[in-house]
C-alpha cells in the first residue's frame, strides 16, 4: 500500500507492506502531474514499513527514473534501515541526475529534501 502527500515541489510517498505495480503507477501519475505544474520536483520515499516489492516494480522504477525522468528531480530522500535498499539507492545515483541521499531518520530526511 502507498500513501502520497504533495506540497509545492515535493512528493512524499510512504510504502506499507508490499510495494506493488499498482502502487508504483499511482506514484507515477501523481509525480507526472506535479512535474507538469511545478517543474523540477523533490521526492521523499519512506520505506521503513515496506516489507517487499514485486519484480515489475523494480522494472517500472528503472524505466521511470533512468529512461523517462532522469533529469526531472532535484533531490530524492530515501528513509530506510535496510542495507539492500540503501545499496540500490546509491546505485541509482549513477543513472539519475538528482542528489540522492539515504536516511534512517524521517525528520532529518524531510528537513533535507525541503531545504
Amino acid at each position: 500500500m502507498i500513501t502520497i502527500e504533495q506540497t509545492d515541489n515535493l512528493v512524499n510517498a510512504a510504502i506499507l507492506g508490499e510495494f506493488t505495480i499498482a502502487d508504483f503507477k499511482e506514484f507515477e501519475e501523481q509525480s507526472i502531474y506535479k512535474l507538469t505544474s511545478a517543474g523540477s520536483l523533490n521526492l521523499l520515499f519512506d520505506l521503513r514499513a515496506m516489507l517487499d516489492y514485486t519484480v515489475d516494480v523494480a522494472w517500472e522504477e528503472l524505466k521511470f527514473f533512468n529512461r523517462e525522468h532522469q533529469h526531472d528531480f532535484s533531490k530524492i530522500a530515501v528513509v530506510t534501515d535496510n542495507q539492500w535498499i540503501t545499496w540500490q539507492a546509491w546505485l541509482s545515483r549513477i543513472f539519475v541526475d538528482a542528489d540522492i541521499r539515504v536516511f534512517t531518520d524521517y525528520d532529518a530526511a524531510k528537513t533535507w529534501v525541503q531545504a
